[in-house]
């Protein structure tokens, strides 16, 4: 296997494609991209911590790049359960029982979801902005205006108009979005390309509607991640060593709304604050954030 070559893992309900660096009796870790991000935001982080002795897989979340749907039938959730639900899969795919999780975005929010609820699966975390397991009980309740606004491309993706927009304009809604989120960041248009290329996936426009729907609570969930999002309406706290990072300029989920989160966290437990990192603190910060997944893997957060 040579360090970034695409490979694919079989589960029950998916052909998840990833690519591996490291030697493969490393320890293992996982890098989790969220939305509109893919495995490109880990091209600098994986390598350093391939260096370091681990053996590091990076793979496409379902509705990305070249991870597919084995059925037609399949609902094409988005849904944090079922984010979770195939982060568990692919470590039994690989016969990995114990591993790292890395994410920001929905790939953070899927890490939290296996750390919450398969805690013996997950050996450190790395969480991006906090404790991100969604209270969907309380969706329906308005926020602070402020944010609010910041969520307007979420409200836009509850109407029809905004999914045929997903679907016509994803490079450009791609472009204004990490510009938003990310105002210290400076991404060229190859860059920018080389993502939005994971877009073309066919389920690609289905998954992010249902997600950003059902998290607001206008999009019923697959009932087979029912007993898992029961689970998540409790808000449960996290056990596993975790490092959490936030970059200060932020600005869909500014550094603040973190501050307090130490609360849902019951182990070893380091809040990182990085300076002039926006939404997407891999890409950004890559040194930096590989740094933060190896002090997860030791669990010495002092």
């Amino acid at each position: 296997m040579a360090d970034g070559e695409i490979l694919t893992a079989r589960t029950s309900l998916l052909e998840i494609a990833y690519i591996a660096y490291g030697p493969t009796d490393g320890l293992p870790v996982l890098l989790l991209h969220g939305f509109p991000y893919d495995i490109h935001a880990y091209d600098e982080v994986a390598p350093i911590l391939a260096a370091s002795g681990c053996r590091v897989i990076v793979p496409w979340l379902r509705g990305y790049g070249a991870t597919r749907f084995l059925s037609a039938s399949t609902i094409r959730s988005g849904e944090q359960a079922a984010i979770g639900h195939d982060i568990v899969d692919l470590l039994d795919a690989l016969k990995i029982p114990e591993a790292v999780l890395a994410g920001f975005d929905w790939g953070g929010r899927g890490a939290a979801v296996v750390a919450a609820v398969w805690p013996e699966r997950v050996r450190g975390l790395v969480s991006c902005a906090g404790y991100p397991i969604q209270n969907i009980a309380t969706s329906a309740a308005p926020i602070d205006p402020e944010q609010e606004y910041r969520y307007w491309y979420q409200h836009y993706f509850q109407t029809e108009r905004g999914r045929l927009g997903l679907h016509a304009h994803r490079h450009e809604l791609t472009r204004l979005l990490w510009k938003l989120w990310s105002p210290t960041w400076t991404f060229d248009e190859a860059t920018l390309a080389r993502t939005t290329a994971s877009f073309d996936n066919p389920d690609f426009v289905a998954v992010v509607i249902h997600s950003y729907r059902h998290r607001l609570g206008n999009a019923p969930g697959d009932p087979r991640y029912a007993a898992v999002e029961a689970q998540l309406a409790m808000q449960p706290k996290i056990s596993v060593p975790t490092v959490v990072v936030h970059g200060d300029a932020d600005d869909v989920g500014p550094s603040r709304t973190s501050e307090g989160h130490h609360r849902y966290f019951t182990g070893a437990y380091q809040r990182r604050v990085f300076s002039d990192v926006g939404h997407n603190p891999p890409q950004e910060a890559p040194y930096e954030f590989a740094r933060a997944v190896l002090a997860a893997a030791t669990g010495k957060l002092d």
